[in-house]
């Protein structure tokens, strides 16, 4: 069930910068977005804003590590499309598809303990070490957190397009309206390993907090 983090890879590659849509792919309502770099730091200044405590613009030598595209579809939901890759909400701001396009870079890795908890370019992630990846993908942490610091994150209640359950030993985040766990929560009879989840889950004993304006 728990592995052990082998060696960091290098980067995984520097981000796209190009603003345009890519291509269409198949289904017909998937469509490839590229947000330019500097979108996520205006995401961020007005994030600032309502709570430069805690709102932090991540340096761009980190921001390389995240993706700068992906797929999007109409409407407010994020929709998974195939094996552990999720598509954007056309209409989520710039930090969420940055948060779901980083997500998906997370299907193939696997649970480690204590993963992503160094770096935020790990080979293994754990609860914590997921949620904070796809926190530093979206703009909204400088580096990672742990699930007792995630207690404490944003705001309390549930956000407009992101919430993170946290409790003590665990924590997990719905992301325009799709679950991000690192267990699969049915029974535990599935894979214990970072990505999307098809069930929900009950809140019941989690703190859920969200970042502000999210």
């Amino acid at each position: 069930m728990f592995s052990a983090c082998p060696a960091r890879p290098g980067r995984s590659g520097r981000a796209l910068q190009s603003p345009e849509i890519l291509f269409f792919s198949s289904p017909p309502f998937l469509v490839y977005e590229a947000v330019p770099e500097e979108f996520i730091y205006s995401v961020n200044r007005k994030i600032l804003l309502g709570a430069s405590v805690f709102a932090l613009i991540i340096p761009s030598a980190i921001a390389d590590v995240f993706p700068a595209s992906g797929p999007v579809i109409g409407g407010k939901k994020a929709r998974i499309y195939s094996a552990g890759q999720a598509a954007a909400p056309k209409k989520a701001p710039v930090a969420i598809k940055r948060a779901i396009w980083a997500a998906n870079q997370l299907s193939s890795k696997p649970y480690c303990y204590g993963g992503g908890h160094r770096s935020f370019d790990d080979s293994g992630y754990d609860c914590s070490g997921t949620i904070s990846y796809v926190l530093g993908a979206a703009g909204l942490i400088s580096s990672p957190m742990s699930s007792r610091d995630l207690r404490h994150y944003g705001r309390r209640g549930r956000g407009k397009w992101i919430t993170i359950y946290a409790r003590k030993g665990h924590t997990f985040a719905v992301i325009a309206g799709l679950r991000l766990d690192t267990t699969p929560y049915d029974n535990y009879t599935g894979r214990w390993a970072p990505g999307w989840q098809t069930t929900d889950r009950s809140p019941r004993g989690f703190v859920a907090r969200h970042p502000v304006g999210l």
